[in-house]
């Protein structure tokens, strides 16, 4: 039996294996060695970083939900002075890519720190961070926005050649419209979706159960939007998609795949158990090989057809 290929190409970033582990769930990798391969992980997603440090949000800013988290944890980080001195070379001897993460509030902000973190060897490719303020444009959200989106890609764009992977949010009424401006402005590749916005309440205070009121949502219980996400955002680019939302196990992966994602970024599950990653790995390529299947890339976006003209939503009554 021919053993599949599970390498995937996002932009001119190479990897053994279709799996990222989610910015901000992974560490650095070393906290899940003793637990996993990182040899069998394709590439580990850093925590975003800003230009200045920032000592996140207030307590409480997780909360458990039913089929998933609540996080707001405010983008907590040393800022790129600190990370860059006294973090990155940690990252040098991880069997896997390293991708670096970006946010900020200003487009300058994302150049700035996306040309410092480039630089530097360690890393091998740039996520974009699009979830944050806009504070020049009184607090609009750059991923909500097609037009601040492509200002923020073409900003890093001009710092560095190395691959840009642009984290969308799904908080948007066309995902399809930034998606495609994010493309034109230099995108490599595509991060389908990020957290859904979301609050709980605590009924017995009746309060916010987040000190920040809402946050953002993640697991399983965001899966079938993040599914549909990457099954239109695929109709509207070229270029590769990372489908993101809820995988847990080869199923999950193999629905994103199949909607049109070259790879797959798993984040709250690796809280569960570290050994999600490897085990997709794992059971993925049995899959292929019962299927004589010979690569991955056959399989994507097999499942997704044209919608018809109009779209036809199943469940939508009145």
């Amino acid at each position: 039996m021919v053993r599949p290929s599970l390498a995937v190409r996002l932009g001119s970033l190479e990897l053994a294996y279709p799996t990222l582990m989610g910015s901000g769930c992974y560490g650095s990798g070393a906290e899940y060695a003793p637990f996993a391969d990182l040899s069998k992980v394709g590439a580990i997603v850093l925590k975003s970083v800003t230009r200045a440090p920032r000592l996140g949000n207030a307590m409480p800013r997780l909360v458990h939900t039913p089929a998933g988290m609540l996080n707001a944890i405010g983008l907590q980080n040393p800022g790129i002075d600190w990370y860059l001195e006294r973090e990155l070379h940690k990252y040098a001897d991880r069997p896997c890519k390293i991708i670096g993460s970006v946010a900020g509030f200003s487009v300058d902000d994302y150049a700035f720190v996306c040309e410092r973190l480039a630089a530097r060897d360690e890393i091998a490719a740039v996520e974009l961070n699009v979830s944050c303020p806009n504070v020049d444009r009184e607090g609009a959200t750059f991923g909500c926005d097609a037009s601040l989106t492509a200002s923020v890609v073409r900003a890093a764009r001009a710092t560095t050649t190395k691959p840009l992977i642009v984290k969308l949010s799904p908080n948007v009424t066309d995902i399809t419209a930034v998606a495609r401006e994010a493309e034109d402005a230099g995108a490599d590749a595509l991060g389908v979706i990020n957290t859904v916005r979301g609050m709980a309440i605590d009924v017995e205070r009746w309060k916010p159960r987040l000190a920040n009121i809402s946050g953002g949502l993640s697991g399983p219980a965001i899966r079938p939007i993040a599914v549909l996400a990457v099954y239109e955002v695929a109709q509207a680019v070229k270029i590769p998609i990372v489908g993101q939302g809820g995988i847990e196990t080869v199923t999950d992966a193999l629905e994103f795949f199949l909607a049109g994602a070259a790879a797959v970024s798993i984040g709250t599950a690796n809280f569960t158990d570290p050994r999600i990653p490897q085990r997709i790995v794992e059971e993925l390529e049995t899959y292929l090989a019962r299927r004589n299947v010979a690569s991955l890339s056959e399989i994507v976006g097999k499942a997704n057809v044209a919608f018809s003209t109009p779209h036809q939503y199943e469940g939508d009554e009145g």
